[in-house]
């Protein structure tokens, strides 16, 4: 009974001691398991916290109306004008307006307006001004993004504002407040239809670009165009001045003549009947003097 009571003794301390081995183990482990997934999931959180905050605030989109005007002199204004529609055609535009005239000389002359797509409208231009030998060249950019904003914050509201006045209308049972909701809806349906007839505007003219393409088979002399007046431009300007105001004069003489003909008839007839028979009359009717007879 001595011998194993320190057996049974010894066996028990030796299992609490892998006991407690066992659980010292597991608890690192869980330490661990615990720290690594603490350590992982801040790096994550910070990860997506930094990218918040680093992202850029979104901007409104721009809205912006562009307009060019080109003038190129070609050799044949036929093929050019072609390329041109071939150009706004294939990048997704149109031909809005096109006047050919042809000059005394048999050179033609065209003006034509093209819609092009504003993301297309750069290379559009370059093509066309590549066309022949550039004379001219404008292009203009006009920020309507305001404008784009207020118009359709303000369809909103019409539209809006169209919809409970319908609603009121349902619910209206008196005929005097059902012609005063129709009256109140077509007013309010007439401002919501010129409200979106001004956004279709903004919307065609900023999706779509305005190219405006004079081409000319003329030359352009641009060294006479440069030049001062000279002695004979002056001699020359001098005699259509005269030329001018001669005929101003014939002119206001023309306009004169026929007052000046009748004045001039009242006057003879006067000096030859009225006149002298005034004063006949008068002499006739004048008393004679006591000492004219002696």
């Amino acid at each position: 009974m001595r011998t194993r009571r320190p057996v049974h003794t010894l066996a028990g301390l030796l299992l609490a001691a892998l006991a407690l081995t066992a659980c010292s183990g597991a608890a690192d482990s869980g330490g661990a398991s615990s720290s690594d997934a603490k350590a992982a999931v801040p790096e994550g959180a910070a990860g997506a916290g930094a990218r918040k905050a680093t992202a850029a605030p979104q901007l409104p989109a721009t809205h912006v109306i562009r307009t060019a005007s080109l003038t190129v002199q070609v050799k044949s204004v036929g093929k050019a004008l072609a390329d041109a529609r071939s150009t706004a055609e294939t990048a997704g535009g149109y031909v809005g307006e096109e006047n050919t005239t042809r000059d005394e000389e048999g050179h033609e002359e065209t003006r034509v307006v093209l819609r092009v797509p504003v993301e297309r409208y750069d290379a559009v231009l370059t093509e066309l001004q590549g066309a022949g030998k550039l004379l001219e060249r404008e292009a203009k950019a006009q920020d309507v993004t305001d404008q784009v904003v207020d118009v359709d914050s303000r369809v909103k509201s019409a539209r809006a504002s169209v919809a409970r006045v319908r609603e009121l209308m349902d619910q209206a049972t008196r005929l005097s407040d059902v012609v005063e909701l129709e009256g109140e809806l077509s007013r309010r349906q007439a401002d919501l239809e010129a409200l979106l007839a001004r956004q279709a505007s903004l919307k065609d003219r900023t999706s779509l670009a305005t190219i405006t393409l004079s081409l000319s088979e003329r030359p352009v002399d641009t060294a006479a165009r440069d030049d001062g007046p000279g002695f004979v431009d002056a001699l020359a300007g001098g005699w259509d001045a005269f030329v001018t105001m001669l005929r101003w004069v014939v002119v206001v003489f023309g306009a004169v003549l026929p007052f000046a003909v009748v004045l001039g008839l009242l006057v003879l007839g006067w000096l030859r009947w009225v006149r002298p028979r005034r004063r006949a009359v008068a002499g006739a009717s004048a008393p004679e003097q006591p000492g004219a007879r002696d």
